[in-house]
């Protein structure tokens, strides 16, 4: 246990607090210098066209790696990729104990054998309603209800008071599979008192309630009643509640199910293996499709962010072996899009709207409804717990500042809004930001990790807007050059608007800028390299308005 003399009890994330997804929240308590730490939550990120080539995007950990002694355990909240995804990435960095539900590592395992080299993780299984102690914390696990198997909010509680940190969450009373948000535990704690709230913004712009998992099952099942074809149901892999409602329309209509995709494959095999699956009919085999009359079938697949070599992606380009859509089909987009998706998404609906499919989305029937609570269900928690602190997080500025306007007219005495790599101290004394500690982002790029600089992505950024050009110069004994420099260039345009290649006209002043130095000083070969780096460059920019990157290499 820390020393209670001049400790502190802080709060500092390193992702998901000013963006959405990433997330990753540090509680400290005790001395500035010598503070016991946790983590919640090691959350990714996914790339987009400014990170070419990238396959993940993780927090960087550096600030907790340096205080890497006082580090004493990670827990996990759920299983959602932005809440645990960057796990086997992120603990061989840290290598503590970790504190997970069944059903995460469950899913984690599962993830780890797909993935070559991936570290095995010691896991400490903790279930709703146990109390675990982890160094100064004791910590019970609060059951919510979200759209995955098994999310739970946590109550942190240090002599310095108690921690409710919320995590993803919702109001719902009829969750396909459960749990229902625990209410009475909520209110429990707020009678003993809670010192601050740490909690989910993603939807604190909205008002009213959330609507139920069950109000979607029945939305569901009125599509595929009234389909005329196939129907095709894209929706997140994560969601075991959505998967089971697809199945149960699906067995309503007098239906089969075909499940495309490894992702939901495998959260499939580990929801039945706890339970979740019970009482649905088997699923069918990609070899059984050719057997099943069109009005009797329904497809759950991936897809719905339009990632590209998903099942739905590969149906809209008629890529599969086995399985294809025709016109006529319906195809049901049962998920929200994620910010920066969108232009992804238009495309396939685009495809398959080509190929005569019906497209379904939320604005058509209620086939999708939010794992996060809006304003009325953010009132009752305030209700519930009512903290002496309340801290917005797990949204981009708008979500924060909505909430924290919300939190601070719903009686809130203190709300403090901080954003990645703020360190807040909750206690003693008022909330304030007390230091800023570094924070960022790492690439997954490959079977490597490491900052933009270091994976190179800064300069395929760069290739990516206005191509490469490499140069070989060759001097003589003389210093002169020994016949015209080679040039290569990739990605660069062919000729200016006068219709002269741009490759003569770099090569051009790539030899003028060495006849431009006199002979003495072009024995300064790093001189005469950036001397036809920098003519090549202007004349690329003077003729084509851009300059791509340029590479030379000078050799005697």
């Amino acid at each position: 246990m820390a020393d209670r003399e001049n400790a502190e009890l802080v709060f500092a994330p390193l992702g998901g607090v000013g963006e959405i997804g990433m997330n990753f929240a540090l509680y400290g308590y005790g001395p500035a210098d010598a503070r016991e730490w946790i983590v919640v939550d090691v959350g990714v990120t996914f790339p987009d066209t400014a990170h070419p080539g990238v396959d993940l995007i993780l927090p960087d950990t550096r600030f907790i790696e340096e205080n890497i002694d006082g580090l004493r355990g990670i827990v996990i909240t759920h299983a959602h990729e932005d809440h645990y995804g960057a796990l086997l990435d992120i603990w061989p960095r840290l290598k503590v104990p970790v504190w997970m539900t069944p059903f995460t590592a469950g899913l984690l395992e599962a993830k780890r054998q797909g993935e070559q080299g991936a570290p095995k993780i010691p896991a400490t299984i903790y279930r709703a309603g146990e109390k675990f102690t982890i160094g100064a914390f004791e910590i019970e696990a609060i059951p919510v209800a979200h759209s995955i198997p098994e999310p739970m909010s946590l109550a942190i509680t240090t002599p310095a008071g108690t921690v409710i940190h919320t995590g993803d969450w919702k109001i719902d009373p009829a969750p396909t599979i459960g749990p229902k948000t625990d209410e009475a535990r909520f209110r429990a704690y707020g009678d003993k008192g809670v010192l601050a709230l740490i909690c989910d913004s993603t939807n604190a712009l909205r008002e009213g309630d959330s609507p139920s998992e069950v109000a979607v099952g029945e939305g569901l099942k009125g599509v595929i009643e009234n389909a005329k074809g196939r129907v095709a149901v894209t929706t997140f892999s994560s969601n075991v509640g959505r998967i089971v409602s697809i199945a149960r329309a699906a067995r309503d209509a007098g239906r089969q199910c075909l499940v495309l995709g490894r992702s939901l494959k495998r959260v499939i095999d580990v929801a039945g293996e706890l339970g979740y699956m019970d009482g649905l009919p088997e699923f069918i085999t990609e070899e059984d499709y050719g057997f099943i009359p069109r009005e009797n079938l329904v497809i759950i697949c991936t897809g719905s962010q339009g990632e590209p070599l998903a099942a739905l992606a590969k149906l809209s380009r008629d890529e599969m072996k086995s399985v294809a859509l025709t016109a006529g089909d319906t195809v049901v987009f049962s998920s929200r899009t994620i910010p920066g998706n969108e232009k992804a998404i238009l495309e396939i609906k685009n495809r398959l709207i080509d190929l005569g499919m019906k497209i379904i989305e939320d604005g058509d029937a209620l086939v999708h409804v939010s794992g996060h609570p809006r304003r009325s269900e953010l009132r009752k928690m305030y209700e519930w717990v009512r903290p002496q602190i309340g801290v917005p997080v797990h949204g981009e500025a708008a979500h924060l500042v909505a909430q924290g306007s919300l939190m601070s007219m719903s009686g809130i005495g203190q709300v403090a809004q901080v954003r990645d790599g703020d360190m807040l101290r909750l206690w003693p004394g008022p909330a304030t930001i007390i230091d800023q500690v570094p924070f960022g982002r790492l690439y997954k790029d490959g079977f490597l990790i490491g900052t933009d600089q270091a994976m190179g992505i800064r300069d395929r950024r760069k290739l990516s807007f206005a191509g490469h050009v490499a140069v070989n110069v060759v001097l003589d004994e003389k210093y002169e050059l020994a016949g015209d420099p080679d040039l290569v260039a990739i990605g660069v345009a062919e000729a200016d608007a006068s219709g002269e290649t741009l490759e003569d006209l770099m090569l051009d002043a790539a030899i003028g800028a060495v006849d431009s130095i006199p002979r003495q000083r072009r024995k300064d070969l790093d001189l005469v390299q950036e001397a036809v780096r920098r003519a090549v460059r202007g004349a690329a920019n003077e003729a084509w308005g851009k300059k791509p990157l340029v590479t030379v290499f000078v050799t005697r």
